[in-house]
């Protein structure tokens, strides 16, 4: 009984400790608020220059797709569209759930492994130190936006920076599942956590140079690591992050100003033993001294490609080459010349170099201003949407496209436009690749709408035409190729191999690829019916980037437009910033990231280039291939999904020239770090503004190398 007694005697004090307990946490919970104050990094308005007196259209715009409906946020800011503002109170889950790559808690094991070139020295503290500025250069101050632009701002609630929409089926079949996870995480979007920040603020960054026999025309996801002269099958991409700087070739200079660089260029810049051996043996290019020389009259088409591409249109006057035609697709870039003919025409021609290219002739198109990519047409689908191309030419072409079931020509089918051409020419045709590719043709239902062997050229050209309605499918006697299923999507696309069945036309006149588009230039700011109320939607976002290339970008930044050729947009929406550039003499890469709404085929349908990425990886193209690139709120986008954000910056700097500009529109939480990550690899920074939690920088890269 004793022991009973003191039971309950012990349990009548129960109350006395849990009052103290709640006393301490009382206290500890306060030291935490004084130290957290007091510590704790800011991300005010504060650290960046003020020089302008507004910038309210740094924000990117809302992004909605035809037939999908999104419920939007009733305020005061109702007309943030017209301001190019977007709504960014979504949830973060879209990303969350759907990315690829690690969260914080993966990004911190990571850290405990062992390090690899040029890789992040963390501090052992946590707590970062405030940045000071971020403009201590200013050489011009950007003139202001009108008011009008400035309004529609919404503040970004915390960890809440991603895109909400959904469209987003550019990734594999094989994602799918993420995508169900990633609808579900949208309804629980309250209970997710708040998301740390992209860039780590209390790291150091010591940086190498790439080492391998490629050296300084390392291509990470297509050459393989330290063995120069090869080339993967297919994209392979290094499974340690790229965390190097590729060198500069010796004697490096800037390119000439355009059009001078596309009939010359300075040989350092591109030259290697395999090129200058391929030189001798041609005629359309000459080493002269220091330069690599493009003779007007001269290219791989005898006669000259003025004469191939008049024969082409001879053959088919309804091509009518600027009007017709816009956007080509030229497979197996040799010297580029069709699409330089074709520019002077009002053509935008995409060369694509083919990895098995041990010349890298496609390097020397980029050099040009001519523009080109680099990939394979294997196993998997190209990097575009369906029915994207006005045409498709394979010059001179040794492809056996009746092989394998003819799967590389049904994947010609996938991307080329209903009512499209593919224009093919060979020198030395044999029988039976003849008689495979007239059977399979047949089979395919693409109409031959000539062929003839051209004198001057002496070469064969055949044209094609794919089917404009599903009429003609009906009088096929065999079933093979097989009809693709109709849920499949056609524009899934990103590591997603090639389907060997048909894909039909689009018959409804809200389907996209069911007309064609309005004339050149017209198709540019006409937009089609099947984009429904998305019209106004895409007519405002190209008055906001017109406005903002007019009133800043051409005039505000110090950059000398007359430099500047190959331009990149690494989140294109509409094709806004690329429409904008239109009347400068310069073209435009739109990249849709693959985690981004499918807005792709919308630019294409506007005449524009563009292709699908996925930013966490190596783009496909050389070293210093382009003169600028452009990130409005890409990086605000990735959160939680790249395992280090870092390497994103560290491929900007391999693809842009020395010399060239970069400019980023973000949120102030993620340019501030950045700012940091360019300053360590000597880029100077020309102009920095911030408002509202939001900002932009304008940089130039050096020739700095470690």
């Amino acid at each position: 009984m004793a022991g009973l007694r003191l039971g309950r005697s012990g349990a009548k004090r129960g109350p006395l400790g849990f009052v103290a307990k709640v006393s301490l946490a009382v206290v500890l919970g306060l030291s935490f608020v004084v130290i957290w104050s007091t510590f704790s990094p800011s991300t005010s308005s504060a650290d960046v220059s003020t020089k302008r007196s507004s910038f309210g259209d740094i924000s990117d715009p809302e992004v909605e797709l035809p037939g999908k409906k999104k419920e939007t946020k009733k305020s005061s800011n109702a007309h943030a569209i017209e301001g190019g503002n977007g709504n960014r109170n979504g949830s973060a889950a879209g990303i969350v759930e759907g990315g690829k790559g690690g969260g914080v808690e993966e990004r911190e094991e990571e850290k405990s492994g062992e390090k690899e070139e040029g890789e992040v020295e963390e501090k052992e503290e946590a707590v970062a130190p405030k940045n000071e500025t971020l403009a201590p250069e200013i050489k011009e101050e950007v003139g202001g936006e009108e008011k009008a632009e400035a309004e529609g701002l919404e503040e970004v609630k915390d960890g809440e920076d991603e895109d909400t929409e959904d469209g987003i089926d550019v990734n594999s079949e094989e994602d799918a599942a993420d995508g169900e996870n990633r609808k579900k995480g949208k309804n629980n979007s309250k209970n997710k956590k708040k998301l740390g920040p992209l860039f780590d603020p209390g790291a150091h960054y010591h940086w190498k140079q790439c080492g391998g026999k490629s050296g300084h025309n390392y291509i990470p996801c297509v050459d393989y690591e330290g063995i120069g002269g090869q080339r993967h099958h297919e994209r392979s991409c290094p499974r340690s992050p790229f965390m190097c700087l590729v060198s500069l070739p010796k004697d490096y200079k800037p390119p000439l100003p355009w059009p001078e660089r596309e009939f010359k260029i300075w040989y350092s810049n591109v030259g290697h033993p395999r090129l200058s051996a391929y030189i001798k043996t041609q005629n359309w290019l000459n080493h002269l001294g220091e330069y690599l020389l493009f003779p007007r009259d001269e290219s791989e088409f005898k006669g000259g490609a003025h004469n191939y591409v008049d024969s082409v249109e001879e053959m088919v006057p309804d091509i009518e080459w600027g009007k017709n035609i816009r956007v080509v697709l030229d497979i197996g870039c040799v010297s580029a010349s069709f699409g330089a003919i074709l520019l002077e025409k009002g053509v935008i021609t995409l060369s694509l170099g083919l990895m098995n290219d041990q010349t890298d002739l496609a390097q020397v198109a980029l050099e040009r201003g001519i523009p080109a990519i680099v990939s394979n047409l294997g196993l998997r689908r190209l990097p575009f949407p369906s029915g994207v191309f006005d045409a498709i030419h394979c010059g001179e072409c040794n492809i056996q496209w009746h092989s394998n079931g003819g799967r590389l020509l049904l994947e010609l089918n996938r991307i080329l436009r209903p009512g499209g051409y593919f224009i093919i020419s060979s020198k030395h045709g044999d029988v039976d690749s003849e008689e495979g590719m007239s059977n399979l043709m047949s089979a395919i239902c693409w109409n031959v709408l000539a062929h003839k062997t051209d004198d001057v050229s002496e070469v064969g050209i055949r044209v094609y035409q794919r089917p404009a309605s599903n009429d003609i499918y009906e009088l096929r006697r065999r079933r093979e190729p097989r009809f693709c299923k109709e849920d499949e999507n056609q524009d899934a696309s990103w590591y997603t191999p090639i389907r060997t069945c048909l894909h039909k036309v689009p018959a409804a006149i809200e389907e996209r690829g069911s007309d064609w588009p309005e004339e050149w230039p017209k198709r540019l700011e006409t937009f089609p019916d099947w984009l429904g109320d998305l019209q106004e939607r895409l007519t405002s976002d190209h008055d906001h980037w017109k406005a903002i290339i007019d009133k800043s970008y051409l005039n505000g930044m110090g950059i000398d437009w007359s430099n500047i050729r190959n331009v990149m947009d690494m989140k294109a929406i509409y094709g806004g910033f690329a429409a904008a550039l239109a009347s400068q003499k310069v073209w435009v890469m739109n990249v849709v990231p693959v985690h981004a709404p499918n807005t792709l085929p919308i630019i294409f349908e506007r005449g524009l280039l563009g292709i699908y990425h996925d930013w966490c990886e190596p783009f496909g193209t050389y070293p210093r291939s382009y003169d600028l690139l452009h990130a409005d709120h890409l990086f605000s986008r990735l959160k939680n999904r790249c395992k280090q954000p870092v390497v994103i910056v560290v491929e900007m700097d391999r693809i842009l020239r020395p010399g060239g500009w970069l400019i980023i529109r973000d949120k102030l939480e993620i340019l501030n770090p950045l700012e940091a990550i360019l300053r360590s690899m000597h880029w100077e920074i020309r102009m920095t503004y911030g408002e509202n939690k939001e900002g932009i920088i304008c940089a130039q890269k050096t020739t700095w190398r470690p």
